[in-house]
């Protein structure tokens, strides 16, 4: 039996036209080191503030039993539930050009069925471009620029950032199948993952967020909001840094990565450029599970 795609999702009838509009995600779930991706959702909802245009249905796509919604108890009686919510909002960024932000939590089923109905509102609003953006834990100094691993369904859209990686195997996401599938059907797409020192891999590193905020401006064209993030991260660098000076054990790590990172820089010009010191596929692969491993720890232990 056949799923209608149209039957996951419900759109607002007075959305204005939107052809050649930019298309941003981020599903909560999957590998967010330094919850660059979240930070940066927020901060845009937060600063552009712009209505929701389009509903998935939640009840279809989660399973709540693995990723349970707050409830509010007070006294003897329920008082409110925190209903989960994935959705598309309408924002303008600086020079008023449209765009759309879709955010929620990665759907836990139906992952094919997701995957074309959000191609179906791709052509329905003539996007043009479609940028995932998420963070990933990295063996690089918090006191060296962030680089970025890009991707995408054309390798021209991202011709002016470096590759990191060779071929590699890692865990699947509903974020990268859709780029998948947006390829396939014909529809540009573009992936930004900020590389995340490790040792903050679990915090929320403004920073992070920053470097995907670049990198996104890059690629579209858009004028973002920067302000808010870049106070948020320097307090957190300023944080970050008075921590590492009272530890000496968090003090050789950086200092470590510092030496590393900038011979590498120094000798390519571009960190882990160099094949002999590139990890391997199951290298990374193995970091990224045990990265998801830790965070579903986490959600498992606050349930």
């Amino acid at each position: 039996m056949v799923s209608d795609p149209d039957e996951l999702y419900a759109v607002d009838s007075d959305l204005p036209v939107l052809d050649g509009a930019v298309l941003l995600y981020h599903f909560d779930g999957y590998i967010d080191a330094g919850s660059a991706g979240s930070v940066l959702a927020d901060h845009l909802v937060e600063d552009l503030d712009g209505p929701i245009v389009a509903r998935f249905d939640v009840d279809r796509l989660l399973d709540y039993r693995s990723r349970r919604p707050t409830m509010t108890f007070d006294g003897d009686h329920w008082e409110d539930y925190d209903a989960p919510e994935l959705a598309v909002r309408l924002l303008h960024d600086a020079n008023d050009t449209p765009f759309l932000l879709l955010t929620g939590p990665e759907p836990d089923r139906e992952w094919e069925l997701f995957a074309e109905a959000v191609r179906q509102l791709v052509q329905r609003w003539h996007v043009r471009l479609s940028v995932e953006f998420q963070g990933i834990p990295m063996a690089v100094p918090h006191t060296r620029p962030l680089g970025v691993t890009a991707h995408a369904t054309r390798s021209e859209l991202v011709r002016e950032f470096t590759p990191m990686f060779n071929r590699v195997q890692i865990p699947g996401s509903a974020e990268a199948l859709l780029e998948l599938r947006l390829g396939q059907s014909g529809h540009d797409a573009v992936g930004f993952a900020a590389h995340v020192p490790h040792y903050l891999a679990n915090a929320r590193y403004p920073g992070a967020a920053l470097t995907l905020l670049d990198a996104i401006q890059r690629v579209t064209g858009l004028e973002l909001p920067a302000d808010a993030l870049r106070e948020a991260s320097r307090r957190t660098d300023v944080e970050v840094d008075r921590q590492v000076r009272e530890s000496a054990e968090a003090a050789d790590v950086v200092s470590a990565l510092e030496r590393q990172y900038d011979a590498f820089t120094a000798a390519t010009g571009n960190l882990l450029a160099e094949e002999g010191e590139m990890p391997t596929g199951e290298e990374i692969a193995s970091q990224f599970e045990k990265f998801l491993a830790e965070q579903q720890g986490n959600d498992s232990t606050d349930s």
